[in-house]
This record gives structure tokens, C-alpha cells and sequence, in this order.
């Protein structure tokens, strides 16, 4: 966390609107695209990124600056994705716009069908399960940031991430890809 984040986070503690929009700004664009992993749809991504940043001003008393505020508004994001979604609901795969950078046709093909693929796969896992992968695989948290966000043991997040790339190896391996 900089100098300048801190000093935004404390001020808007103190009841700083201003501050608290520049942290939207800073946020928005990591936790909408979170929210659309989880999610799998772009409407459904930006409501719950909404409510997110709802959420964290209501609750913002009760965020401890020891901590990351970044971790703690993602497990706001990991909640709102539960409650707006609910546990069962079906998700439908990320479509194939979401896949970035230039490449040649026949590579971007191939990615886009790849990364397709992957998709349907991470949206059959379990909700827990999808959540330790997309953290650690797509955001690269920690061990320790992980069960700090979602509020397990370190134990806990290791046995789901290992349960979540088996089922996710099979689901792979189901749909045709092979592990090189």
C-alpha cells in the first residue's frame, strides 16, 4: 500500500467523501473484473461491483487499517457475489471478447477457444471452490491473503485449492485437454 492510499483510506475513515471516490477509482476496474469471474455475465458483474462499493462506504467504520483494504473489499466482492448470485445458480461462461492483448489470428483463435473452455470448466466448480482459484491463479493472492479474505485457515485454503485443481483437471480433461 503507497503513501498516497493510506492517506486516502484515512481520510476516509474520517467521513471524506472525495476520498472514498478515489479509492472507487482506484478499485473499480480490479474488483468489476473479479466480480466478472466470478459471475460469468457483465450486467451481473457491474451490480454487484456496484453494491460492493455500497457496502464498503456503509461498513467502512468497520475496516482495520492493519490490514489490506484491498483484501477487505474483496471479500466484500466474494460476498455480494454470493448473495447476488445465490449457491446453485448455473453460470454461463465468460465469452470470448474478454480475451486481451494482440495476437495472430489462428493464436487468438486457439486462446479464445482455450480460454473458453477454461471458463465453462471454473464455472462448474463449487462456488468455494471457484473462489480459491480465481484468487490465487487470476489474482495472485497469497496463501495468507487468501484465507484473510474469505476468513479460513491457511490449511483450509490450501485443501480447497488442491480439491479445486483436481475437479477443475478433470472437467479439463473431460472437455478434451490434456495436461503437457
Amino acid at each position: 500500500m503507497n503513501v498516497d492510499e493510506k492517506r486516502l483510506i484515512h481520510l476516509a475513515l474520517e467521513g471524506d467523501s472525495e476520498a472514498f471516490g478515489a479509492l472507487i477509482d482506484l478499485y473499480q476496474e480490479p474488483i468489476f473484473n473479479s466480480a466478472l469471474r466470478f459471475a460469468g455475465d457483465y450486467d451481473d458483474a457491474a451490480d454487484i461491483t456496484q453494491t460492493v462499493f455500497l457496502r464498503a462506504y456503509e461498513k467502512l467504520g468497520t475496516y482495520k487499517p492493519e490490514y489490506r483494504f484491498f483484501s477487505w473489499i474483496y471479500k466484500i466482492m466474494v460476498n455480494e457475489s454470493l448473495n447476488h448470485l445465490g449457491r446453485q445458480k448455473a453460470l454461463e461462461p465468460l465469452s470470448a471478447t474478454m480475451v486481451s492483448g494482440i495476437t495472430l489470428p489462428d493464436q487468438a483463435c486457439y486462446e479464445s477457444e482455450l480460454q473458453e473452455t477454461i471458463d465453462r470448466a471454473l464455472m462448474e466448480l463449487p462456488f468455494h471452490a471457484r473462489t480459491v482459484i480465481v484468487l490465487r491463479h487470476f489474482m495472485s493472492f497469497s496463501y495468507a491473503e487468501i484465507s484473510e479474505t474469505i476468513g479460513i485457515p491457511i490449511k483450509t485454503v490450501k485443501s480447497r485449492l488442491f480439491d479445486a485443481r483436481q475437479k477443475l483437471g478433470l472437467t479439463l480433461g473431460e472437455q478434451g485437454l490434456k495436461r503437457q
